[in-house]
């Protein structure tokens, strides 16, 4: 997959575009992209998937203070890579840009600047400023500019419409198994260990505190998970805890995302890792003291090398 910043030297064969935040790369996006890869071999062409970053909230401000992404831009290339996307356009997103109109975006960003040949768009697609542009629209518009356009339905999953929407909420609510079963892959954070209290080494059970890098990942509900860790291409069966330590940490006042790598004693500080989450297995506790929660630790070790048997 090309990785694109500008459109300054873009170059595709017969390009089969399609445009949005692919937030999450859930089934339902997937769906989309299983048909941009169709018809882009039908007309021996090539597939483009058209994002924007920063995402247009943070730029315009709207409730930015709540936004929260399934996927941060790293994990969203990783993932788009995987389904077999062959150029991303991460287009600049600036209040300037938030003002052109949906008739110049598509004649001069699609057409004159990608060359696009056929549009993919989802069932509740609206484009250009305020969002104004339609389906209806657009179709005018490829009558005008010689493109080929497409709408998708809607995907439901055991009649449960799939959207970011209801995966976030599943993330929020620690819902891994529901979050797994509409992204069509495992929910997982990729960030860098950096450095922590050390205090999990002290009681036998060191962990690696790690950073997602984007203010605005969305991270699980606090508690203690059941989750695999990549690290240099090699997968271990690690348990994750996130939330405030209360046992440790009384100030409460620092959520964090730590993992305890099973069978791993390798200095990983400042290394890039994935974490792939399974499953939630209890909520964060306050024990009575150190001893107690090195019991619970062990259980709960216990518990999660037999989930990931």
């Amino acid at each position: 997959m090309i990785v694109h910043t500008d459109l300054k030297n873009f170059s595709a064969l017969n390009p089969v575009v399609t445009i949005g935040t692919f937030d999450g790369v859930h089934l339902g996006h997937k769906k989309v992209i299983e048909r941009l890869k169709k018809l882009a071999k039908d007309v021996n062409g090539e597939t483009v998937i058209f994002t924007f970053y920063p995402h247009p909230r943070l730029v315009l401000n709207i409730n930015n203070d709540e936004l929260r992404l399934i996927n941060t831009l790293e994990e969203k290339k990783i993932l788009l890579e995987a389904a077999g996307v062959d150029h991303l356009v991460i287009y600049p997103f600036t209040k300037e840009f938030s003002k052109l109109s949906y008739t110049d975006f598509v004649e001069k960003i699609l057409v004159d600047q990608i060359g696009m040949k056929y549009l993919v768009v989802g069932y509740d697609h609206k484009f250009g400023h305020n969002r104004k542009g339609t389906y209806e629209d657009l179709k005018v518009y490829a009558d005008k500019f010689d493109f080929k356009i497409e709408q998708l339905k809607v995907l439901n999953i055991d009649t449960i419409e799939v959207s970011s929407t209801k995966i976030r909420q599943a993330i929020a609510d620690g819902d891994i198994e529901t979050t797994n079963k509409y992204l069509g892959h495992r929910y997982f954070i990729k960030g860098l260990v950096v450095d922590g209290r050390k205090l999990g080494h002290k009681i036998g059970f060191p962990t690696a505190n790690v950073d997602p890098q984007e203010s605005y990942k969305l991270v699980p509900k606090d508690g203690v998970y059941a989750v695999k860790v990549e690290v240099d291409d090699v997968m271990y069966n690690g348990m994750l805890n996130i939330g405030f330590s209360p046992t440790v940490n009384h100030q409460m006042d620092n959520r964090s995302i730590e993992v305890n790598i099973f069978n791993f004693d390798q200095n990983i500080y400042y290394k890039s890792i994935s974490v792939y989450f399974y499953k939630r297995i209890r909520s964060e506790q306050m024990f009575d003291g150190i001893d107690a929660l090195k019991v619970q630790l062990a259980k709960d070790r216990d518990t999660v090398s037999e989930l990931l048997k």
